[in-house]
């Protein structure tokens, strides 16, 4: 009995394998980058609601005022409204590129000192 030369390898049926594990992979990171995956979640007695962190809105106009949320107030607002927020709660600082640097720098201090670390400076690209 002659032995058969082994020349080639049939791959189709690899490459079949390969991309329905593509798919799979492709179709489940989709649902879970989503979150369109249906839980249910248990119940529990002791369960908490936390409600998610509202960003802090910080803005310095050119003239130096500060506004905090939308709002008009001075440094000494600034440094007494903080005290009732959360220093875990992510900053958005924005300073207009005409206000002195001592205004943007005195705001970032009152944040520093009420323990505020997540702090984004707002820039545009």
């Amino acid at each position: 009995m002659q032995r058969k030369k082994f020349d080639s390898i049939n791959v189709v049926p690899m490459i079949d394998i390969m991309l329905v594990l593509l798919v799979i992979v492709l179709t489940t990171a989709t649902f879970i980058a989503k979150g369109i995956i249906p839980l249910e979640l248990p119940t529990g007695k002791s369960a908490k609601h936390f409600p998610p962190k509202q960003p802090i809105r910080l803005l310095v106009s050119a003239s130096g005022e500060v506004y905090l949320n939308d709002r008009p107030t001075d440094l000494a607002g600034v440094a007494a409204r903080l005290k009732m927020m959360d220093p875990k709660s992510p900053v958005f600082l924005s300073c207009d590129k005409a206000a002195r640097y001592e205004h943007f720098v005195a705001v970032l201090d009152r944040l520093k000192a009420q323990g505020f670390s997540k702090i984004n400076i707002v820039t545009r690209k």
